[in-house]
């Protein structure tokens, strides 16, 4: 990332605004902009493939029932706006063909995805290709829900909303009673 250009950036924000960059509050602020932008943008350059690459612990193992992991927290932010999407919760449901996935990966591999300009719709379709490449298995499910604040605190401005997307895979896709199954587990 290019800190130089992060922090010019914000300084241009707060001159736009009408503040004055060179005011106590506000000397720090671009650095810990940068800081920021930084660490929540930090897959914005990482494929798919290496992010896969980077979560790739599994462990042999006969299960063939289906794992889920759910109300795995993560924020991102909008490609259209730059806006939050917060108060996400991911679940993830998949079924094991010979070998099942670090459990602290599934949540690692949802962080990584959130972690780029994103769509919600594309976060879940990341999570469930990354998943399908590090388990073998076609088939995942991916459920999301969350609110984005180009909804709730601009344009619009509803409060309370709620995004729930599903992306599917394999069985997921063609099992209406798998999927009903792990909309259960899911909760939702």
């Amino acid at each position: 990332m290019d800190r130089k250009k992060l922090e010019e950036a914000a300084r241009l924000i707060i001159e736009a605004v009408g503040d004055d960059p060179g005011r106590e509050g506000l000397l720090e602020t671009p650095k810990r902009f940068a800081d920021m932008m930084e660490e929540q943008f930090k897959y914005c350059s990482i494929s798919n493939d290496e992010i896969a690459r980077e979560f790739d612990k599994t462990f042999e193992s006969p299960e063939s029932d289906m794992v889920v992991v759910k109300d795995i927290e993560i924020f991102s932010h909008c490609e259209h706006h730059i806006a939050l999407m917060y108060n996400m919760k991911v679940t993830v449901g998949y079924m094991p063909k010979g070998r099942v996935i670090g459990l602290s990966k599934i949540a690692r591999i949802a962080d990584a995805v959130s972690r780029r300009f994103q769509i919600q719709e594309r976060i879940g379709t990341d999570i469930r290709d990354i998943m399908k490449k590090v388990t073998g298995s076609d088939d995942v499910a991916v459920l999301i829900d969350g609110e984005h604040s180009c909804m709730t605190a601009r344009g619009i401005k509803k409060p309370g909303t709620r995004t729930r997307t599903v992306s599917v895979s394999g069985a997921f896709k063609k099992d209406i009673e798998l999927r009903k199954e792990f909309l259960l587990l899911a909760g939702k």
